[in-house]
């Protein structure tokens, strides 16, 4: 029943919302003469504030018409080009009129970026992909909201997802391919290129993993307490809900995104709370542009999607619980996962010096799982003072691990061979 009682909240408080939104502006509209009030700018933040704190938040759009590249201003032409059930696959193709910046993009290396399937849209990595398109062709996979998708097109497992990027990957080609993974998907990201690499399949050239619980055993978040610290039943019996009508997905059974939201806000409430309280002081202040710098975080925070039943308790079970990767016990449609056997694909890990959702040491385990792979195409880069958004967003992303990723695909994109270099920014 929780989830019809959200339901129920959202609609109580939509006409709610829309009054509040409809009474802010009636105090900031020059026309009115209750914004000559002198308490009018103060009265008009704080039903702005109630207006941001109710509303619901649709999925975003990514809305990147254009970058630079190679020294010119781009267009940016997003569109699908593999379409499943649970998972797009998008491009972000780039035009120019210019024929010496088409002979530099067509040479740029081809990206994959695996979003995390964790509550979230892929929208979250925006900076990620506005990023990488100033010198790569860059893909993305889009996840879709479990509640959007009806039950007749079946459930999704984790196994699901390996097998998702393997088609992916396939429909990109391997062989000039790479992939960077973001979180959660650097463990199925693993097996799928290990899986690839078993089966005697081309593997992209580098696979790039950031913040990733590939052994989650090591310094062990919250996170990972909250995960170790209940059983198996306990999730499956407390924190899975039935999609209501009217959804597409009705009747499918979901780790609702309400409850991840939820999650996500307890771990730092007292930030969320600052940060509320700025905003509204922003607004009295007329400091539009802090106040919009808000808005835009928030409309992408507060966005989240629901995550099928049976990929969130693979996820928990597999990843969290059994530490079924690091153990070499992971089997994927009855295959198991051997990272050993990828020998062909450079790896590069990152890690956040201050990251509280993959704590040290987690991404940089795959070096030890991947033997297969010689030392001279591996490497390891801590970003100093950097969380876990910080190593794929912001200004330490762009400036300091955006580089060092560019650098790296560089370098493995005719088979260079590279000496083993383990670095940590300034």
């Amino acid at each position: 029943m929780l989830y019809q009682y959200q339901e129920f909240q959202k609609a109580l408080l939509q006409p709610l919302t829309a009054w509040a939104q409809a009474t802010a502006k009636t105090f900031v509209n020059p026309s009115n003469p209750l914004s000559l009030l002198p308490s009018a700018t103060r009265i008009a933040a704080g039903y702005e504030l109630l207006y941001r704190l109710g509303k619901e938040y649709e999925k975003p759009e990514f809305k990147i018409k254009n970058v630079m590249a190679h020294g010119k201003n781009v267009a940016i032409n997003e569109f699908t080009v593999v379409d499943k059930p649970f998972c797009k696959l998008i491009r972000f193709k780039r035009f120019s009129d210019d024929v010496n910046v088409i002979k530099k993009l067509k040479e740029d290396p081809v990206v994959l970026i695996v979003a995390p399937l964790s509550g979230h849209h892929s929208t979250l990595l925006r900076d990620t992909v506005r990023t990488l398109l100033q010198n790569h062709k860059v893909y993305i996979t889009d996840w879709v909201d479990a509640r959007l998708v009806p039950l007749e097109d079946g459930t999704f497992h984790l196994d699901d997802y390996v097998h998702y990027i393997q088609d992916f990957i396939r429909a990109i080609g391997a062989k000039d391919l790479n992939l960077v993974s973001v979180c959660q998907p650097t463990v199925p990201v693993l097996g799928a290129v290990s899986l690839m690499a078993s089966n005697g399949e081309v593997t992209p050239r580098t696979m790039t993993m950031m913040g990733g619980p590939i052994d989650a055993r090591k310094s062990p978040t919250l996170v990972n307490s909250t995960a170790t610290n209940k059983s198996f039943e306990w999730f499956e019996n407390n924190v899975v809900f039935t999609v209501p009508p009217p959804h597409p997905g009705a009747g499918r059974r979901v780790y609702p995104g309400f409850l991840q939201h939820t999650g996500f806000i307890a771990m730092n409430p007292q930030n969320h709370l600052q940060s509320h309280w700025d905003y509204f002081q922003n607004l009295v202040r007329g400091d539009e542009q802090d106040a919009e710098s808000h808005i835009r975080f928030y409309d992408e925070y507060n966005a989240v999607l629901d995550l099928d039943s049976k990929f969130y308790l693979d996820t928990i079970k597999t990843v969290f619980q059994d530490y079924s990767l690091p153990n070499g016990t992971w089997e994927v449609a009855g295959e198991l996962v051997k990272p050993q056997d990828i020998k062909k694909t450079a790896l590069l890990t990152v890690e956040g010096e201050l990251d509280d959702i993959s704590g040290s040491g987690q991404t940089r385990s795959a070096h030890a799982l991947c033997a297969g792979i010689p030392k001279e195409n591996k490497d390891h880069y801590e970003v100093a003072g950097a969380g876990h958004y910080g190593i794929f967003a912001g200004r330490r992303w762009r400036e300091k691990v955006y580089p060092k990723i560019k650098t790296f695909i560089r370098e493995h994109q005719n088979t260079k061979k590279t000496a083993t270099r383990t670095t940590k920014s300034a």
